[in-house]
């Protein structure tokens, strides 16, 4: 009998609550799942050992799509509460890509991608503390987003994702300014420093184009970028970024987008990434090495699926910076390299489903 009425009680409390959620069209459930295939198509695609990692394959050496063979992206759960004055929004991230950009959570949070709340300070101001993905950069963590499936060194590298609080300014006519103070980059579930990032937003949104010239600072860090768009036609969309982080890279990229018809499209990415002492291209930091990749992506949509074929080329500065072939060595019982190359070509099959 004592658990019926606690049952009956706790029916009481929440079904108001439960009944005002599912009645107010402010609060939305959305995601996305995805999946892909990826193969090199000048290289092995076999178990290597090049002196820095064992038992991984040869792919570009940008975030996401590099894991050989038939596999998984991640899957996507975002809930979002939205009114006029405040609103929250919680985003989960299940599987490599997501485990990929949440990479400094700790295991029990692995799956929190963003985590935050905002509210408006008036009619042009609005503030948002805790975990939100980037402001810098042309791309984004989510493949619903991006035209094309693979993404580029210079949001690999950048950041993915900030702590902190922030404040948005509508200075009206299409012009905006942010300001944020944050923990260091990356760094999403708390300050293991003592240190705080700096940054701002200064940006446009019109009709046919739109720009945003970032900044990101800190102890020992300084990142400047800028992002722009211009709806060239109403078939011909053509993106822009550009970013510099001092010492450590550098590099640009232009997006063009051409839809053939309704459910057709065509996406190229033309990147040019300087490495000025990473090490991610050419496996030194002796030098400033550099790549230019090259992306062909095409998009089928139907409906909110998307499937999306695309070819990828790595052009690289230093001679043996892609193993395009290994073999088994008995003696060390590991795969080792036999023959490099400057180039890598790869070819990925992606399906992206949203909701």
């Amino acid at each position: 009998m004592k658990r019926v009425y606690v049952l009956l009680m706790l029916a009481v409390f929440t079904l108001p609550a439960y009944a005002q959620i599912m009645l107010d069209s402010s609060f939305t459930i959305s995601g996305s799942a995805d999946v892909y295939f990826r193969t090199n198509l000048n290289s092995s695609n076999t178990l290597i050992e090049d002196g820095y990692e064992t038992g991984r394959t040869v792919a570009p050496g940008s975030s996401f799509a590099n894991l050989p063979g038939f596999s998984l992206g991640m899957f996507n759960l975002i809930g979002e509460y939205s009114s006029d004055k405040y609103g929250f929004k919680a985003d989960l991230v299940f599987g490599p890509r997501g485990r990929d950009a949440v990479f400094n959570s700790e295991p029990a949070l692995a799956i929190v991608n963003q985590l935050y709340g905002w509210v408006m300070l008036g009619d042009k101001v609005k503030a948002t503390l805790g975990n939100f993905n980037t402001y810098l950069g042309y791309e984004v963590i989510s493949p619903t987003v991006n035209y094309n499936y693979s993404t580029s060194y210079m949001f690999s590298y950048g950041p993915f994702s900030h702590t902190g609080l922030k404040l948005d300014f509508d200075l009206g006519s299409g012009f905006s300014l942010t300001g944020a103070l944050m923990n260091p980059t990356d760094w999403t579930d708390f300050n293991p420093f003592g240190e705080l990032n700096y940054g701002a937003q200064l940006g446009y949104a019109g009709d046919a184009f739109s720009g945003f010239l970032n900044y990101l600072g800190g102890p020992g860090y300084n990142q400047i970028d800028f992002t722009g768009g211009a709806q060239v036609s109403d078939n011909f969309f053509l993106g822009l970024n550009a970013t510099s982080a001092v010492d450590l890279f550098s590099g640009v990229a232009l997006y063009a987008q051409v839809a053939a018809s309704e459910s057709v499209g065509f996406g190229l990415r033309g990147e040019y990434f300087v490495d000025h002492g990473l090490g991610i291209v050419g496996g030194t930091t002796d030098a400033s090495e550099s790549v230019m990749d090259l992306t062909l992506s095409m998009n089928y949509t139907v409906g909110n699926f998307r499937l999306i074929p695309e070819v990828r080329v790595d052009l690289f500065s230093a001679d043996d910076s892609v193993i395009t072939d290994s073999a088994y060595n008995a003696a060390a019982d590991a795969y080792a390299p036999t023959a490099f190359s400057k180039n890598l070509a790869s070819f990925v099959l992606a399906a992206v489903y949203s909701f």
